[in-house]
């Protein structure tokens, strides 16, 4: 690039200028070559090929600007999970049973929007009976009604 040209400038110029094509013999050479190569990780790590090489490339170019931090954090993270373990007991969160509610619960609360319909007035009534209305049918048992 010449000093007096921005990258713009030189890109432009670049693409102006006609592709020359490879000699046949060259480029023979060089997939030929590339064919037999190995990739410098395998060579140097000598890792297998495949997915968890591929993981392990990603994640060390993701962690590598502080590895510290990112081991301190992983190992509060098991501290945390350990704890948790430890400290937690068989019976589910909140003594809460996996079964509903019993059918004396339900009639209490029954009685209950009952008796709120009754000292709220007629528009609770309303809402309290709309909502026992059976849900609507599919559409394949509605009747069509033709327009006229």
């Amino acid at each position: 690039m010449m000093p007096h040209q921005t990258p713009d400038e030189f890109e432009k110029s670049l693409a102006r200028q006609p592709l020359k094509s490879i000699p046949g013999a060259w480029r023979a050479e060089i997939l030929a070559a590339a064919g037999g190569a190995q990739p410098a990780a395998q060579v140097v790590r000598g890792a297998a090929p495949g997915f968890l090489a591929a993981l392990r490339a990603h994640l060390a170019g993701m962690l590598w600007p502080h590895p510290k931090a990112w081991a301190g954090l992983a190992v509060v993270w098991v501290f945390i999970l350990a704890l948790h373990l430890a400290t937690r007991d068989g019976t589910a969160p909140g003594g809460v049973q996996s079964r509903g509610p019993s059918p004396e619960a339900m009639a209490e609360l029954r009685q209950q929007h009952k008796l709120y319909a009754e000292l709220m007035g007629s528009t609770v009534t309303a809402e309290v009976d709309r909502s026992r209305t059976p849900a609507p049918k599919p559409r394949s048992e509605r009747l069509v009604v033709p327009r006229v």
